[in-house]
C-alpha cells in the first residue's frame, strides 16, 4: 500500500493522519510469524479488537494511529457518501439528497459547494476531491480505505484457513480486526445513505473472520500441545498443559460472543471445544444443552452437524479413540447444486448500456474453486474468466480487486418492458461466476391470475431448494430468514427474485454473504430497499424495436425503425413480441396490414393479444390489485386511472385530478404516486405524470367500460320508471311519453352521459374545462393590472356559467408557470370539443370565458399557435350561443393574433367586426380598446390619416374614462405614426407614454416605450442611441413576459448592432431571438430573425449561407403583409 490508511468507515467516519508507523510499514501488519492478542491492561479486558466494541486506541497500542474526526455533520455525511462510491463520480443530486434527507432547500447547491470546500481543507491532498460532471469524485488509492484493507485481509485469512495455514490465518485476521473502531458508519443513520446492506455485510464478514481466527487458534493450541508431549491427538480426561494455557484466554471472549449472538452455532461450537480442552467438560455440555434448547424453542431445529461433532468429541472423553483435531463441517453428501434459472430469453435485443451498468454493479470479487476444491480469487462479473482460472503470474484486473458487494440490483419498469428477460439474460451470462449455484424465485408480484408469494412462502421454497429438511424449516419468518442468511453466507450463489411486489417481500430473502449476488425485478423501483442499485427500464429504441420484430417474426423485409408497427406498439417488448408472433403465425399477414389494423381502432389492445401473451392482462393486474386493496391510496389510484382514461390528456397533475375526484390534492398526489409505484404512470418532471401510450389505451377502456355500465344502469332505471308511468297513465317530468330522456329536462336535470363520442368523457371534460376556466381567471388577476381591460375580461357574459372559486396565484411568475404546464391539456380539451358533432352546449359554454381569461398569458407569452386553436373555437362557440359580448371579445382577441402574425388586413377586418359589436353593446372601454388597435393596424398598412383619426378618438375616450393605461398605449401608437413624418416629435410621444406608464405602474408600457424610442433612433441613423434604448427596454422587462414587445426589442437590437458593425454580438443576439421564436412556434418572428441573420452572414462574406437563410425566411413570411417579404425577394433576385 503506497501511502497507508487515509479514510476510516469501520467505526465513526474519520480521516487518518498521513504519517507512517515507526517501522515504515503503513499496512498495519504485525511482525511476521506472530499472532498477537490485545495487551491486557486497565482499559482492556482481553477481548479481541473489534469483537464487541471499539478497539484500544491508546497511543502505545500496537495498531493505534492518529485519527482526525470529521466534526461537521454535513461534511461527515458528504465524506461518507463519497467513500461509499470510492473512485467513482457521485452526482450532485445524490449528494443533495444525502445531506438534506431527500428535501434539499433552494440554497442546497451553494451549501454543497461550501461543504465540499470544507472537506477539501481536511484532506491531506485537496486535489483528491475533484468536481467531475455530473458531481464529485474522491480519489481513493489502494490501501487508503480501511474497508478495502479489511476485506483484503479477510480474504487472505479465508484463503489461509482453507489451506490450513493456522498461523497466517490468525495473523491476517488479527490485522483485519484491529482496523475496527466500532460499528461501521457509527454516529450516522445508515438509512440516510441506503447503507444498511453495506453495514450488515461488514458485520457478517467480521463475525466470519472471528470464527476463522478462533478456529485457527484452537488448531495452533492443539499443535503446540502435541509438540510439547511428543504425541499427536492425545486424548483422555486431561489435556496438555500447553494447550490449556493457550486456550484459557479464549473462553471469556467466546462466552461474550455467544451471549451477543445466541443463535450463531459456530461460536457455541468453539466455546464448547475451548471449555472441553481446558478441562471444563460440564460447562461445555451446558453450552450445548442451552443452544439445543434455544434452537428447538425458537426455530424448531436441532444444532447442525459441526456442533453435533463437537458434542460427540466431548462425550468420548473417556474413550481410547482420540478425538482428532477440530474440524469444520464433516464431509457428507449434500443437496444438488441449485441451477434453477429458466431458459435464457430468445431474441434478446438491445439494452447494451444498462447491461454494462448491471455488470459493473455486480462486479464483486468472489473466490472460485480450483480442481482440488481449494479457493482462488477471481472477478465475479466484470471480466470473463480466463481458461483454467488465474495461472501463475496472472495479475487480477482492477475490477477483481474491488471490495466485495452484495447489494441487490433492482430492474424496474412498466408491464412488458422486458425486466425478466434482461434479468435472465444477465443471470445466464454470469452463472459460471457463482459455482455454488443459481436460485430463481418467481414472487408473482404482478402475474395475471396469481396471488403474490408471501415472504414466508418464498423463504420456505429457498431453504428447501438449498437442502434444508422441510420439517426443519422454521415457521417464524425471521428465523427462516436468519437460517437462509446462515446457509448462504459461506457460498457464492446467484439469486434471481423475479416480479417482486414490494420491498417488504424481498428484504427477508436477501443473503448477507459477500460472495452472493441478487437480481430483483419489479414494476416498482423498491426505493424502500436499502443499499440496492436501481436500474429503471424504458421502452426500446426504434432501432432495437425493429431488430426485435425482425428476429422474433422471421420477417426482414420492410421492418425498419421507421415502420409504423414500432410506434404503434409503443416500443414495448411485450407488445413487439405479440405483433411478431402474429406475423410469424400468419405468413399472409403483412406488417403493413397489421399496422393498419392497429391504427384503425380506438383501442389497439385487443390486437396485442396472442396465445398467453397479452398487454391488457399484464396492465390489468396492477389495476385489479389497486381496486381490491383496502388502502385509501390504492383505491384512489384505481379511481384516478379511470379519470385519466376519461380525460385522455397529454399530462396530469394533482390539482386537476383532485378537483375531478372530489378530494384534496394530498390524496390525489398520493394516488398518482401509487400509479407510478405500479408502473402505470411515469413522473416526467416534479408533479407531472404521463402514461405510456398503451397505458392510455388501457385507461380509456376502463373509462368506456365504466360509462357503458352506468348507461345500462340508467337505461334499466328509465325502463322501470316508464313501466310505472304507463301503468299510472302519466309520464315522468322531462321525458316524452315514449320514455326518451331529454337534455335540460323540466326538473332541471340533464340526461346521463352515454358512451363516449370519440375519446371525450362528457362530465369529466366539462368539469376539467370549468376548472381550467377558473384557473385562467386567477391568472388574469395577476397578469393584468387593475383597470378597465381587467374588469372587462372578468365580467361574465349572458351565456357563460358562473365562475368557480379556486386558489389564487401568488405572482405573475407562478401564473406563467401554470400556463406553460397546462396549456397542452387545455388545447387538447378544446380541440376534442370542437371535433364532436353538435357538441355539448354545457361543456362548450366554458370555452369563450376560458380563452378570454387566458388571453393575457397567451399574448404576452407569444403562444400564437395555441391562441389560433383556442381563439377559433371560442369564436365559433360564442356565435353558436348567440352571445354578442363573448363574440366581440373573441373577434378582437383574434384580431390581435392576426396582427402579431403579420396578417394586418385580416386583423383589421376582425377588429372592425368587434368594434361594431362593442358600439352596439355600448361598452365604452372596449370601444376605446378597439379604436386603439384599429389605429395600430392602419398605421402598419400605411393608412396614416385613418390611423390618426382612430387614435385621436381613442385618446379622447381614455381621458373620459380616466384611464392612464389606455392613454399611454394610445400615445405609444401615435408615436409610431408620427415617426413617419417627424421622428423627434415621435420621441416626445413615446416619452409621454413612458410617463403615463409610470403612473399606471405598467412594465409593459414602459419597456414598449423604450423599444419604440430605439426604433426612432434607428430611423434617425443613430444606432448607438438605439442600442441603449433597446437594452433599457430589456432591463425594464426583466423576468416579466411580453413576447410581442420582447421580440420586437430584440429584433431592433440586432439591427442596431449590425449597423454599428458589432457583428459578433449581433449574431449572438440574433441566435437568441431565433431560439426564443422557435420555442414559441412564432413563425412570423422566426422569419424576421432569419432575414437579419442572412444580412449578417452576407456582411461576413458567407453569401450562400445568407441566401439559404433568406429562402427559409421567405417560406414562412410569404402570405403575410410584412414589408420584409419584398426585401427578401429583392435579395434573392426574384424581383
Amino acid at each position: 500500500m503506497r501511502d497507508g490508511l487515509r479514510f476510516g468507515l469501520l467505526g465513526p467516519p474519520v480521516l487518518y493522519d498521513a504519517s507512517e508507523t515507526p517501522d515504515g510499514d503503513t499496512a498495519l501488519t504485525p511482525a511476521s510469524g506472530s499472532h498477537p492478542r490485545p495487551d491486557p491492561g486497565p482499559d482492556n479486558d482481553g477481548s479481541p479488537v473489534g469483537a464487541h466494541g471499539a478497539p484500544d486506541a491508546r497511543p502505545g497500542h500496537r495498531y493505534a494511529r492518529a485519527v482526525r474526526p470529521v466534526g461537521s455533520g454535513k461534511v461527515r455525511a458528504l465524506l461518507v457518501a463519497l467513500l461509499l462510491e470510492p473512485g467513482r463520480v457521485v452526482s450532485v443530486d445524490v449528494l443533495k439528497d444525502v445531506l438534506w434527507d431527500g428535501s434539499p432547500p433552494p440554497s442546497a447547491q451553494a451549501s454543497l459547494q461550501n461543504h465540499v470546500t470544507r472537506l477539501r481543507r481536511l484532506l491531506d491532498d485537496p486535489d483528491r476531491l475533484r468536481a467531475v460532471p455530473p458531481g464529485y469524485l474522491l480519489r481513493v488509492d489502494e490501501g487508503e480505505l480501511d474497508v478495502r484493507v479489511f476485506e483484503a485481509r479477510a480474504a487472505a485469512a479465508r484463503a489461509a484457513h482453507a489451506a490450513q495455514d493456522w498461523a497466517r490465518t490468525v495473523r491476517e485476521a488479527t490485522v483485519a480486526l484491529d482496523l475496527w473502531r466500532g460499528t461501521p458508519l457509527g454516529g450516522l443513520p445508515a438509512g440516510d445513505f441506503g447503507a444498511h446492506a453495506f453495514v450488515q455485510r461488514l458485520e457478517e464478514a467480521r463475525l466470519l473472520l472471528l470464527e476463522r481466527r478462533y478456529d485457527a487458534e484452537l488448531h495452533l493450541a492443539r499443535g503446540a500441545a502435541d509438540s510439547a508431549d511428543g504425541t499427536v491427538g492425545h486424548g483422555g480426561p486431561a489435556v496438555a498443559h500447553g494447550e490449556a494455557h493457550a486456550l484459557t484466554a479464549l473462553a471469556p471472549e467466546l462466552a461474550a460472543l455467544v451471549a451477543e449472538h445466541p443463535l450463531r452455532e459456530a461460536f457455541h461450537r468453539l466455546l464448547m471445544l475451548v471449555l472441553h480442552r481446558t478441562g471444563r467438560q460440564a460447562e461445555a455440555l451446558a453450552v450445548h444443552r442451552d443452544l439445543r434448547d434455544r434452537l428447538r424453542d425458537e426455530l424448531g431445529v436441532d444444532p447442525g452437524p459441526a456442533v453435533r461433532e463437537a458434542h460427540l468429541e466431548i462425550l468420548r472423553e473417556g474413550e481410547d479413540t482420540p478425538p482428532g483435531p477440530p474440524t469444520t463441517d464433516p464431509p457428507a453428501p449434500g443437496p444438488p447444486r441449485p441451477a434453477q434459472l429458466p431458459p435464457p430469453p430468445a431474441h434478446f435485443t438491445g439494452r447494451r448500456r444498462v447491461l454494462a451498468e448491471l455488470r459493473a454493479a455486480l462486479a464483486v470479487t468472489t473466490p472460485a474453486r480450483d480442481h482440488g476444491g481449494r479457493e482462488t480469487t477471481r472477478p465475479a462479473a466484470r471480466e470473463p474468466r480466463p481458461p483454467g482460472g488465474h495461472g501463475p503470474g496472472h495479475a487480477p484486473s482492477r475490477a477483481a480487486r474491488r471490495p466485495a458487494a452484495a447489494e441487490p440490483v433492482v430492474i424496474s419498469g412498466m408491464a412488458g418492458v422486458g425486466k425478466s428477460a434482461l434479468a435472465l439474460h444477465l443471470a445466464h451470462e454470469l452463472a459460471d461466476r457463482f459455482p455454488d449455484g443459481q436460485l430463481y424465485v418467481n414472487l408473482r408480484g404482478a402475474t395475471p391470475g396469481m396471488t403474490p408469494l408471501t415472504s414466508a412462502q418464498a423463504l420456505a421454497a429457498l431453504l428447501r431448494d438449498l437442502g434444508t429438511d422441510p420439517r426443519r424449516v422454521p415457521e417464524h419468518p425471521d428465523a427462516a430468514a436468519a437460517l437462509l442468511r446462515s446457509t448462504l453466507a459461506p457460498t457464492r450463489t446467484l439469486m434471481v427474485l423475479d416480479d417482486a411486489a414490494h420491498a417488504a417481500q424481498v428484504r427477508p430473502l436477501l443473503p448477507a454473504g459477500a460472495g452472493c449476488a441478487v437480481i430483483v425485478t419489479s414494476r416498482s423501483s423498491l426505493t424502500a430497499l436499502d443499499g440496492a442499485h436501481r436500474f429503471p427500464l424504458t421502452p426500446l429504441s426504434d432501432d432495437e424495436s425493429a431488430a426485435l420484430l425482425r428476429a422474433a417474426s422471421g420477417r426482414a423485409a420492410g421492418l425498419d425503425a421507421a415502420h409504423p408497427l414500432v410506434a404503434l406498439t409503443g416500443r414495448l417488448p411485450l407488445a413487439l413480441r405479440v405483433v411478431a408472433a402474429r406475423l410469424a403465425a400468419r405468413r399472409a399477414l403483412t406488417p403493413d396490414a397489421l399496422a393498419g389494423q392497429l391504427a384503425a381502432t380506438e383501442s389497439r389492445l385487443h390486437h396485442l393479444e396472442y396465445d398467453d401473451l397479452s398487454v391488457r392482462r399484464s396492465l390489468a393486474v396492477a389495476h385489479e390489485a389497486l381496486r381490491a386493496s383496502d388502502r385509501e391510496a390504492d383505491g384512489d389510484a384505481a379511481h384516478v386511472l379511470h379519470l385519466i382514461g376519461a380525460l385522455d390528456l397529454p399530462a396530469y397533475g394533482a390539482p386537476l385530478l383532485a378537483r375531478l375526484a372530489g378530494t384534496d390534492e394530498r390524496r390525489a398526489e398520493a394516488a398518482l404516486d401509487r400509479l407510478v409505484d405500479v408502473a402505470l404512470l411515469e413522473e416526467t418532471t416534479y408533479g407531472r405524470y404521463v402514461p405510456h401510450d398503451l397505458v392510455r389505451h388501457f385507461a380509456r377502456e376502463l373509462a368506456d367500460t365504466a360509462r357503458t355500465d352506468t348507461a345500462r344502469t340508467d337505461t334499466a332505471r328509465t325502463d322501470t320508471a316508464r313501466t310505472g308511468a304507463a301503468r299510472s297513465g302519466t309520464a315522468r317530468p322531462g321525458t316524452a311519453r315514449t320514455g326518451t330522456p331529454k337534455p335540460g329536462a323540466a326538473d332541471g336535470t340533464t340526461a346521463p352521459a352515454g358512451p363516449r363520442t370519440g375519446s371525450t368523457a362528457g362530465g369529466e371534460t366539462a368539469e376539467a374545462l370549468r376548472w381550467y376556466a377558473a384557473r385562467a381567471r386567477e391568472s388574469l388577476l395577476v397578469l393584468l393590472p387593475p383597470g378597465h381591460e381587467r374588469d372587462e375580461r372578468l365580467r361574465t357574459t349572458p351565456t357563460e356559467p358562473a365562475p368557480t372559486a379556486t386558489e389564487p396565484f401568488a405572482s405573475a411568475e407562478e401564473a406563467f408557470a401554470w400556463g406553460d404546464r397546462e396549456l397542452p391539456n387545455i388545447v387538447a380539451l378544446v380541440e376534442r370539443c370542437s371535433l364532436e358533432p353538435g357538441g355539448d352546449g354545457g361543456t362548450a359554454a366554458y370555452a369563450p370565458a376560458l380563452v378570454r381569461h387566458l388571453f393575457p398569458y397567451l399574448h404576452r407569452g407569444g403562444r400564437l399557435a395555441e391562441l389560433d386553436v383556442l381563439g377559433g373555437y371560442a369564436l365559433d362557440v360564442a356565435r353558436s350561443l348567440g352571445d354578442d359580448e363573448a363574440e366581440a371579445f373573441a373577434l378582437t382577441d383574434r384580431a390581435g393574433l392576426h396582427f402579431m402574425s403579420g396578417r394586418a388586413s385580416d386583423a383589421l377586418d376582425l377588429n372592425d367586426q368587434g368594434l361594431t359589436l362593442w358600439r352596439k353593446l355600448g361598452v365604452v372601454s372596449c370601444v376605446r380598446r378597439c379604436l386603439n388597435n384599429r389605429g395600430l393596424v392602419l398605421e402598419s398598412l400605411g393608412r396614416y390619416e385613418e390611423s390618426e383619426e382612430a387614435l385621436r378618438e381613442s385618446l379622447e375616450l381614455s381621458r373620459q374614462l380616466g384611464d392612464p393605461y389606455g392613454e399611454a398605449v394610445t400615445f405609444s401608437h401615435l408615436g409610431n405614426l408620427v415617426k413617419h413624418t417627424d421622428a423627434r416629435a415621435a420621441i416626445a410621444h413615446h416619452e409621454r407614454s413612458l410617463a403615463l406608464g409610470e403612473i399606471a405602474d405598467s412594465v409593459v408600457v414602459r419597456h414598449t416605450a423604450h423599444c419604440n424610442i430605439g426604433y426612432v433612433h434607428l430611423r434617425l441613423g443613430e444606432p448607438a442611441a438605439a442600442v441603449r434604448s433597446f437594452e433599457q427596454s430589456l432591463r425594464v422587462l426583466g423576468d416579466d413576459e411580453d413576447w410581442q414587445g420582447e421580440s420586437k426589442t430584440r429584433l431592433g437590437l440586432v439591427r442596431a448592432l449590425r449597423e454599428l458593425g458589432q457583428a459578433d454580438r449581433a449574431e449572438r443576439e440574433c441566435a437568441l431571438l431565433l431560439e426564443f421564436a422557435v420555442c414559441r412556434a412564432d413563425q412570423y418572428a422566426v422569419g424576421l430573425a432569419r432575414h437579419q441573420r442572412g444580412l449578417l452572414l452576407r456582411a461576413g462574406g458567407r453569401t450562400e449561407e445568407a441566401r439559404d437563410e433568406w429562402r427559409r425566411a421567405l417560406a414562412v413570411l410569404d402570405g403575410t403583409e410584412s414589408t420584409v417579404t419584398g426585401e427578401l425577394r429583392r435579395l434573392l433576385g426574384e424581383e
